[in-house]
């Protein structure tokens, strides 16, 4: 009699054991892979980037490629646009100047390595380089800012 309890003890112990596994494996998701940080990193610059900073801004395109390039085009009411680029292998450094509902978020390079591009603009088509590129953001909660950290160190220090 004694043994019979001991065996329906065990069942339910091994039972309660395995739902625990089963469960808790749930509640873990593996490390993001590079696809999922672009897909965030893009999500993120997109709905974070405050276009009304810029009355007279159309339009905005951000992207992070998979070959760890930022890229902006901003295109104006009036047909002007201004193009940024730079690879993010030569980021320095990533600062955030403002609050929680609106600021700005600064993207320093170790030398010119961003890329300034102007087209139909009154003053001419220019090409230049920089070393800080401004972007004007809302909404951007420390964690939300922390992630965005991440994600660009991730594509940083991915290998070409």
């Amino acid at each position: 009699m004694l043994r019979s309890d001991m065996c329906g003890i065990k069942k339910k112990i091994l039972l309660a054991a395995i739902f625990f596994a089963v469960g808790t494996s749930y509640c873990f998701k593996s490390a993001m892979t590079g696809p999922d940080w672009q897909l965030w990193t893009n999500k993120c610059l997109m709905q974070s980037y405050d276009s009304s900073a810029d009355p007279k801004l159309k339009k905005f395109e951000f992207s992070v490629t998979t070959d760890a390039f930022i890229r902006l085009r901003k295109t104006y009411a009036k047909g002007k646009e201004e193009y940024y680029s730079f690879n993010l292998h030569q980021l320095n450094d990533l600062d955030y100047v403002g609050n929680t509902a609106v600021g700005t978020l600064q993207l320093r390079t170790i030398a010119d390595d961003i890329i300034v591009q102007t087209r139909n603009d009154r003053k001419g088509d220019v090409d230049s380089m920089t070393t800080v590129l401004n972007i004007p953001v809302k909404n951007m909660e420390p964690e939300r800012l922390d992630s965005l950290k991440e994600a660009l160190n991730y594509f940083k220090s991915k290998g070409l």
